[in-house]
């Protein structure tokens, strides 16, 4: 369905460390990065779309994060939440919602909320049963 997901960043570096160490949890492998410009992505082990990319705005105004956008990852296991939320918060994320089961989504729906040290809003979520 996706292509990629771009989300903008003010301190690449600082967010750089915190995705790095989130997407090594959820067994992400690094497609690229270049500080330069600066952007970096991620994508699932083996594949090469779709991605998940990190980066300064491209018009070159401020980052602001969305009010009511999120990104959301999957997680292979529960196991995997729990890990994925203890790495955002200890790399400088904020928390949005401990892990934990979400019935009101389904029954099986175990997720973890959290911000990145930019403000944006992203989920981990495992749907497989424990």
């Amino acid at each position: 369905m996706f292509s990629h997901i771009f989300v903008s960043v003010k301190d690449f570096d600082r967010a750089l460390k915190f995705y790095s160490e989130v997407m090594l949890v959820l067994g992400n492998e690094a497609r690229f990065c270049e500080p330069e410009k600066p952007w970096a992505g991620w994508h699932s082990e083996g594949r090469s779309r779709p991605y998940f990319v990190i980066c300064k705005p491209y018009d070159g105004h401020p980052h602001n994060p969305g009010n009511g956008q999120m990104v959301a990852f999957q997680a292979k296991d529960r196991n995997t939440v729990e890990a994925a939320y203890e790495a955002a918060l200890r790399t400088g994320g904020t928390s949005e919602g401990a892990p934990g089961l979400r019935p009101q989504y389904h029954p099986n729906y175990y997720g973890a909320y959290f911000r990145d040290p930019e403000g944006n809003k992203v989920c981990v979520a495992s749907h497989c049963e424990p």
